[in-house]
């Protein structure tokens, strides 16, 4: 079997187990954001709060991968702990981007990312994740909403000013501009 038909192969399935030295050879020819996910119980959580990756590989029982296209939206929240408690919370959410495409390097997120929003400790998290439970209740997907309004409000949560609430009337512009030539 030639290369070509085992990327091919492999790629078909949704959920496949591959070893990481197998995913890094095959890095090059691709063109998706890889984010690397893990859980230990009690230890680390690192997940995807939103986000439609077209793919998830199990590395093990522990660790995965997720592969977004390019332009896709998502959000990756990082918990440590240790014998004593929470010692890191993480929010971002990114932008998948190409490898030719400016972007952040992020541990974790091979070639990088546009970096949209970063929210660190707790307080700045739980603040994030009700602004993005406010927006699911409006029935529209986190990952649709404008890039431009998770940087707005990764400045205001810096700048600890109020934040910016997210209408369905912004997202009908959000849509309306991007459906423009």
């Amino acid at each position: 079997m030639n290369a070509h038909a085992l990327t091919a192969t492999t790629l078909a399935s949704p959920v496949t187990a591959l070893s990481l030295a197998v995913l890094n050879h095959r890095a090059p020819t691709t063109s998706l954001t890889r984010v690397s996910l893990a859980y230990v119980e009690q230890r680390i959580d690192l997940y995807l709060r939103f986000g439609e990756p077209v793919r998830t590989i199990w590395l093990d029982r522990w660790r995965r991968v997720a592969l977004f296209p390019s332009g896709a939206v998502f959000c990756r929240i990082r918990w440590h702990a240790n014998d004593f408690g929470t010692i890191r919370w993480q929010l971002m959410v990114m932008q998948a981007c190409t490898p030719l495409e400016v972007a952040q390097r992020i541990p974790g997120v091979l070639p990088g990312a546009r970096l949209l929003l970063q929210a660190e400790g707790e307080p700045a998290v739980r603040t994030v994740l009700a602004q993005i439970d406010a927006i699911e209740a409006l029935d529209i997907a986190a990952n649709d909403v404008s890039p431009a309004y998770w940087r707005t409000l990764g400045n205001r949560l810096a700048a600890r000013l109020a934040l910016p609430e997210y209408t369905v009337e912004r997202h009908a512009a959000w849509l309306a501009g991007r459906a423009l030539p």
